[in-house]
């Protein structure tokens, strides 16, 4: 039986003699928990060397690797309706309801032109290719071209055209990347999935909240900035009646889910599937989980408590295994 009293044990770093790499999964607004899960590994004094992000787990995983996690985090945590409306370039539907080129400029007015290979942390983003099916590993070139193809959720958002293919999000072949990190170099992963039980007991009542309240938003916004929309918008004034009152009153009353809770919600159910049999495959060192489902796809504005989440569960599973080690080997951690 191997001792624990500290007066019988030797002290290492945790982990001991490790390369330590980061698969940061996907999970759109559910994402900002990944800065909180980061925010622990850094007070617990575990240094990575490799990350690699899937979606918006690519988005967070580059501002770590920039060292811009504060630029970043304060950015999230200032977020509401109206800026996250404000990114939407919704255009007449072809590959994508949204463009993406508001959100693609956004990042390049923060983060300069950088190629991958040039940051000084290991770093790749993973993408899917449209056409094949594949998982498309980006570990070379445009940074920011690399995070806009990671995050393009089929339908949602536009493919990213790169050397004659079409990339979409990386959730659809593989939510967590733990294979990845380990094919970087990592012989420890730390792996964060946020899709955890997000397809349990979902409400139908939450999911018309959200969509009335982002509706609301995406109506003023499409108004104030798009010719279409005021053109829109004054045809419906002169065809006001009592028969379109009542469409308006049932669309707002009719529970049915929007558009974008049809498209996100069966990805999210396929990225569940995906995600347990990749983990099964590839089980990382160390499992984060944060409690996120009742977190919604565009509900950014709620990154207070998304982070407050990946913080305190990081912090609840970084002390399970250092006592593991610690009851395993008979070795006391220093961190």
């Amino acid at each position: 039986m191997a001792k624990t009293s500290t007066e019988n044990v030797s002290t290492v770093s945790y982990p001991p003699k490790a390369k330590v790499g980061l698969a940061l999964g996907s999970g759109s607004a559910r994402g900002w928990a990944h800065i909180g899960v980061i925010r622990a590994l850094v007070d617990a004094g575990i240094e990575i060397e490799y990350v690699a992000g899937t979606s918006i787990g690519a988005l967070v995983g580059a501002a770590f690797a920039l060292n811009k996690m504060d630029v970043l985090e304060d950015f999230a945590r200032q977020l509401d309706w109206k800026q996250i409306v404000s990114f939407l370039d919704f255009i007449f539907p072809k590959s994508g309801l949204i463009d993406g080129k508001r959100i693609t400029d956004f990042f390049r007015s923060h983060v300069h032109d950088i190629n991958i290979e040039e940051m000084s942390l290991r770093y790749c983003a993973v993408a899917t290719d449209l056409v094949t099916g594949s998982e498309v590993v980006l570990n070379q070139g445009d940074l920011i071209e690399a995070i806009r193809a990671s995050i393009s959720i089929p339908g949602i958002f536009a493919p990213v055209n790169k050397s004659d293919s079409f990339l979409v999000d990386g959730g659809l072949v593989n939510p967590v990347p733990v294979s990845v990190a380990r094919d970087m170099g990592a012989d420890y992963v730390i792996a964060v999935n946020l899709n955890h039980s997000i397809t349990d007991e979902r409400s139908t009542k939450s999911i018309q909240a959200v969509t009335s309240s982002m509706i609301d938003q995406i109506g003023k916004s499409t108004r104030q900035k798009s010719g279409l929309g005021q053109a829109l918008s004054g045809r419906l004034n002169e065809f006001n009646s009592p028969a379109l009152s009542q469409v308006s009153q049932w669309m707002r009353s009719n529970p049915a889910p929007s558009i974008f809770d049809v498209l996100t919600t069966s990805i999210n159910i396929m990225e569940v599937q995906v995600t347990t049999t990749g983990l099964a495959a590839n089980p990382p060192d160390l499992l984060i989980q944060p409690k996120l489902r009742d977190i919604r796809f565009l509900e950014f504005h709620r990154a207070e408590e998304a982070i407050a989440e990946g913080y305190r569960e990081a912090m609840i599973q970084i002390e399970e295994e250092w006592k593991y080690v610690v009851k395993r080997t008979g070795t006391r951690i220093k961190c």
